[in-house]
């Protein structure tokens, strides 16, 4: 047999890279797209659980993107307690394959491409479905993707009041100070929920939550807002989805499958189904449902998190290294 090799991108070489916040819009864009035109294959996210005793499970996550004639597998460690020792709670690697043969054509560090594309992913949902002159931020969590959400919507929507909070002050802290340093812009950090998320143009929900408790309380949201709940688990209300005009997903195959996810007991009571949805985001920036089309709705989106955005900024991060001469030829046989 000939040799077969394949790139390998570390993260000190994804870092080397340094994607610009459009590069990874637009890539994470593409994969929505080749989505609602139906030119993937997306199957629903699957869950390993080595041991309850170590409070964390690996998410196994499997797509294939047509236009980019790539296919990739990704696994992602989610370990609530890893600050503890100064690891991330996500910790990810990348795998892409030719579809055509099997054979593979990366391997890539994907913490921060997770971190990345998630951020894009609610950005790209609030380009579509948030009021185009929505300004007030409310942000719940401070994980690695939450820098990215709030980076990728102030880019967006230039927004002049971001409010954030966390369950660990030093984390909030932290991420507020990050953010006024990146952004260049002040951030409010607030001691409660409320506070964050009451009144605010888009409330994202990225919490740490060890098990499900309604948190994020229904009556705070303003009519006419955007919600973003992903957290592992549900902080929300049962009654969230009552007062929704819109409820869009990132893939409903995924959503309603596997035992995680901020609208879990929505999903499993039957408050929500396919019939309820207005459709996934990958349809509207396809152009084949409407977003937002008035400024009275108040609109949720909720997503997993998809394997198609990963393979997407994957795509264009090889491609990106290849020019600069970055990662290592591996020899596979």
């Amino acid at each position: 047999m000939k040799p077969v090799w394949f790139t390998f991108l570390n993260g000190s070489d994804i870092e080397q890279l340094e994607p610009t916040d459009i590069e990874i819009l637009d890539a994470v864009e593409e994969g929505l797209r080749a989505q609602g035109l139906g030119e993937t294959v997306v199957e629903p996210r699957v869950h390993l659980m080595p041991d309850p005793a170590f409070n964390g499970h690996f998410n196994v996550l499997r797509g294939y993107v047509a236009p980019l004639a790539l296919a990739g597998v990704k696994i992602v460690g989610d370990y609530v307690d890893n600050y503890r020792t100064g690891l991330p709670s996500e910790m990810a690697l990348l795998n892409l394959f030719d579809p055509r043969t099997g054979m593979p054509v990366a391997v890539l560090d994907a913490t921060a491409i997770t971190e990345m594309r998630t951020g894009a992913l609610t950005a790209l949902g609030a380009r579509h479905l948030a009021r185009p002159d929505a300004k007030v931020l409310g942000h719940i969590g401070a994980r690695a993707t939450s820098y990215w959400n709030v980076r990728l919507l102030d880019r967006i929507f230039d927004l002049t009041e971001i409010r954030v909070h966390s369950r660990r002050p030093e984390s909030r802290e932290a991420f507020a100070e990050r953010l006024e340093r990146e952004l260049g812009k002040p951030v409010i950090v607030t001691e409660d929920w409320k506070t964050c998320v009451e009144g605010a143009d888009i409330v994202v929900e990225a919490s740490r939550l060890e098990r499900p408790q309604p948190l994020l309380k229904t009556e705070w949201i303003a009519p006419g807002a955007l919600v973003v709940p992903y957290g592992t688990n549900s902080a929300v209300e049962i009654t969230l989805t009552d007062i929704m005009d819109k409820i869009v997903v990132d893939d409903w195959g995924q959503a309603h499958a596997g035992p995680f996810g901020a609208l879990r007991a929505h999903v499993d009571s039957g408050r929500l189904d396919e019939a309820g949805l207005h459709g996934e985001l990958g349809e509207i920036v396809a152009g084949r449902k409407p977003g937002r089309e008035s400024a009275d709705e108040t609109n949720l989106f909720w997503h997993r998190g998809l394997s198609l955005s990963d393979i997407a900024l994957g795509a264009a991060l090889l491609k990106k290294a290849e020019e600069r001469g970055l990662g290592q030829k591996l020899r596979f046989s």
